[in-house]
């Protein structure tokens, strides 16, 4: 714990360093708050990366933006800044709704694509924006489409993973939240044209590490209780909802309230599993060892912040003959990762101890640019299945998909 304060100050404030000859040049479609967090800070720590320029529906508001942050370069339109050959790859953190006009626009203009989470407002739009030509392998120049769903870049989402067996998970409980400032009137999550609501909002990471977890896709939604804001385009737009999905080997919860108490509350993933057989060569063979087991991880939106991994074990050794119970025991232990090294993974020397989620990233979307091995990454198949699970949810809410675009 000593070393939070200074991890969450870097994570905010990292050191600056110098950007190499060549370095990828990003235009910004919108002055969104989210990107200061999901772009402009991490990007101060990434040599590859400058963000050359930005466009907002509002001149003035862009300049303000610019001037603040230290971005070079403002236009008049986002046209403008597809157009421009200097710029490399774009960042789409308009409104859900806007998402797949400006996201194609930009593939269709030769730029690679890192676009916020959802990455559309529905399944449609997703299956015809995920499958475009300019996407392909077999594309004379393909373009990278990212969905940015940062927290499943962070090495806690992946240090969590080892402790969990998707084929005996049998149940998993997810939880998330936002305090009730985050829903101003003005915020898209009461405007239904713009895509708005809790599931769109947070819903979309407790889904991603639900579909993780089980590592499946769900069968059904078998329930959605939500409850809506009561003005205007708002009416259509939950602010709070509890979704039940069936999946092949189990069931799985999730719950969300952009309206909860001041105190942001860490979300939470509980997984159980079904009791299995653990070989122990040292017992008879009358007898056999069974193992129960619930993993916790505690903050899986935003693990730079804090995050842990609870992992609870129940031991049985019984009689295999009568089934009399010989002996029980509990061990439990608790875990985090804020490195790959910290993880264990295949590439172990990948991150620093601050690097938040989205600085992962946004490594790995340079490096995907770069034709170079990626820690993780978010395919278009798993963005689309994703889309088809949030469309799942807000069909048996009975207050329908978000609106699909005109834009062809």
């Amino acid at each position: 714990m000593a070393l939070l304060p200074t991890r969450v100050y870097k994570a905010f404030n990292p050191p600056v360093v110098k950007k190499t000859d060549g370095a990828m040049k990003v235009g910004v479609l919108g002055a969104a708050k989210i990107v200061s967090m999901a772009l402009i800070t991490p990007a101060l720590s990434h040599p590859e990366v400058i963000v050359q320029a930005i466009a907002a529906r509002d001149r003035s508001r862009a300049e303000e933006f610019a001037k603040k942050h230290g971005i070079p370069e403002v236009r008049d339109t986002y046209q403008e800044i597809l157009d421009d050959p200097n710029i490399d790859a774009i960042f789409v953190p308009l409104p859900n709704a806007l998402h797949y006009e400006w996201s194609t626009r930009a593939i269709q203009a030769g730029k690679h694509v890192l676009v916020e989470k959802p990455s559309v407002d529905n399944a449609i739009e997703a299956d015809i924006l995920f499958n475009m030509p300019e996407l392909s392998s077999a594309h004379p120049s393909p373009r990278v489409l990212l969905e940015a769903m940062h927290n499943k870049f962070h090495p806690a989402l992946h240090k969590f993973m080892t402790f969990v067996a998707p084929a005996d998970v049998i149940h998993v409980h997810t939880d998330s939240m936002a305090p009730a400032w985050f829903t101003a009137a003005d915020n898209l999550n009461h405007k239904y044209h713009l895509g708005g609501g809790s599931i769109m909002a947070l819903g979309t990471y407790n889904f991603g590490v639900m579909r993780m977890i089980f590592g499946q896709e769900p069968e059904e939604c078998l329930e959605c209780d939500t409850t809506v804001f009561d003005d205007g385009d708002g009416k259509q737009c939950d602010y709070t909802f509890k979704a039940r999905f069936q999946f092949p080997n189990g069931t799985g919860y999730a719950t969300t309230t952009v309206k909860g108490p001041a105190l942001w509350k860490p979300s939470e993933a509980r997984v159980t599993h079904r009791k299995v057989v653990v070989p122990d060569k040292n017992l008879p063979d009358t007898q056999e060892m069974t193992r129960t087991r619930l993993v916790t991880l505690h903050g899986f939106m935003h693990a730079v912040a804090w995050h842990r991994i609870d992992v609870e074990d129940s031991y049985e050794i019984r009689n295999v003959v009568n089934g009399q119970t010989v002996k029980k025991w509990a061990e439990s232990s608790s875990h985090t990762a804020y490195t790959y090294q910290d993880a264990e993974d295949r590439l172990p020397g990948l991150g620093e101890y601050w690097w938040s989620s989205f600085r992962y990233q946004l490594e790995a979307f340079v490096n995907r640019i770069k034709g170079r091995e990626t820690h993780y990454w978010i395919t278009e198949e798993d963005s689309i299945k994703q889309m088809k699970m949030i469309d799942m949810a807000y069909e048996k809410s009975g207050l329908g998909l978000r609106p699909t675009s005109t834009f062809r």
